[in-house]
């Protein structure tokens, strides 16, 4: 594999990228042993799009990622992809921005977990700071199941920065606190929004929280004091997806007074 080239694995991954960005894909690697249902329809969409498909020893795939369970396919893709802005996505937008903010996410299975979030949602993009947080390791990509090629991952050099600069652009800043804020399900927010979710064990980094115009709160009503963030992501932007869809949110033409 060259520089130019990164792997991904996975029949979720791997068919998402055919099916959104099949001239990214070099070549898909299969196990030469197995002829199953699921293998035969990888084989069939990359036929169709003109991949070539090359069966090799299940030996070769897992020296290729020895790490990954890549469940008998590998494919190599163009690693030299465009880096995405905010601007370039908002830039597209025909409805109100919904977003996922990660706020120093340091572990790669729930960002992949938000990620496979994001993506069931329909949001937007997800935004997280280049420093001090995990990136888009094979790993994510894995656990996202194909979301890693489906909802722009858009890095930031300050976050807060880029908070302020959405807030400019009529975004609402929404920051998910387990001990502070309004319960979710009685708090009201505009349409175009972004949700802020903190790393694990921390919450939001001080900054973060100063820079959001709201903060909501989960109700927990068992024992245990908070959710894992892919969890809480799931909460929060399913019930933004509900009242989206419902019309339940704040009019976009009458925003809330944003905190000073």
């Amino acid at each position: 594999m060259s520089a130019s080239t990164r792997l991904i694995f996975g029949f979720h991954a791997i068919l998402a990228k055919l099916r959104h960005d099949a001239a990214g894909v070099h070549e898909i690697y299969v196990d030469a042993s197995r002829n199953d249902a699921r293998l035969r329809d990888l084989v069939r969409q990359a036929d169709f799009a003109g991949m070539r498909v090359l069966p090799v020893e299940a030996q070769r795939l897992a020296a290729m990622a020895p790490a990954a369970r890549h469940q008998g396919v590998i494919a190599t893709i163009a690693a030299n992809q465009r880096h995405v802005t905010l601007d370039d996505v908002l830039d597209t937008l025909e409805e109100p921005p919904f977003l996922l903010v990660l706020d120093g996410i340091q572990d790669p299975h729930n960002l992949g977990a938000c990620l496979r979030v994001a993506d069931a949602v329909g949001a937007h993009a997800v935004v997280a700071p280049k420093d001090r947080a995990t990136g888009l390791t094979q790993t994510a990509i894995k656990v996202a199941s194909g979301a890693a090629e489906t909802v722009p991952y858009i890095t930031v050099t300050n976050l807060a920065r880029a908070l302020r600069q959405l807030q400019t652009r009529g975004v609402w800043i929404i920051g998910a606190a387990a001990e502070t804020g309004e319960p979710l399900y009685s708090a009201q927010w505009p349409s175009a929004c972004a949700w802020v979710l903190g790393a694990e064990g921390d919450g939001l980094r001080r900054l973060t929280r100063e820079t959001c115009d709201q903060l909501i709160s989960i109700p927990m009503l068992g024992t245990v004091a908070s959710l894992n963030v892919s969890v809480a992501a799931g909460v929060c932007l399913y019930e933004a997806r509900r009242r989206r869809d419902s019309g339940g949110s704040a009019a976009a033409g009458e925003p809330l007074p944003r905190q000073t």
